[in-house]
């Protein structure tokens, strides 16, 4: 054998001997990555089991906050209905209170009107609807006479008032 056969013998030994430290390699890195892949696996899962938690948690906290919002808004608006409705049925009671008369004063009221009724009656009887008005440039106070009925007085300067 010559040295050339030789020195590719001892190179394909090398390399062969390179090749199944290779394939080791590769078989130790295959697992070493398997095992890496299952610890990733695992601690991705761990990381997101406990941020879903904490979502689960700060959702229903947050939910708990917008029904204890919602309860306040309720219960504000059942005040502004409950007050409004209120102001606005004491104003107007307030004000028939002031305006309308009181029943003593509406019964005097009658009375009043019943007396002036009896007294201009008695008036119409006596011929008390005169006829008065303002005449003349100065306005002075004029009255309607009869002027069939004779004048009265010393002077005759006293008339009958013409009534209806």
């Amino acid at each position: 054998m010559d040295d050339t056969t030789m020195k590719l013998g001892l190179l394909m030994e090398a390399a062969q001997a390179n090749q199944k430290v290779a394939e080791s390699s590769l078989k130790k890195l295959k697992a070493a990555t398997n095992e890496l892949a299952t610890v990733v696996r695992e601690e991705v899962h761990r990381v997101l089991m406990e941020e879903l938690h904490s979502l689960a948690n700060d959702t229903k906290r947050a939910s708990d906050a917008l029904r204890a919002a919602r309860r306040a808004a309720n219960v504000r608006a059942l005040v502004w209905s409950v007050g409004i409705t209120m102001l606005c049925s004491a104003i107007p009671l307030a004000l028939a209170s002031w305006l309308i008369p009181s029943r003593a004063q509406i019964a005097a009221l009658r009375a009043r009107r019943d007396e002036l009724a009896v007294q201009i009656a008695d008036l119409e009887e006596r011929g008390g609807r005169i006829d008065l008005r303002r005449c003349g440039d100065g306005a002075r106070l004029c009255v309607r006479v009869d002027r069939k009925a004779p004048p009265y007085g010393e002077q005759s300067d006293y008339l009958i008032v013409r009534g209806y």
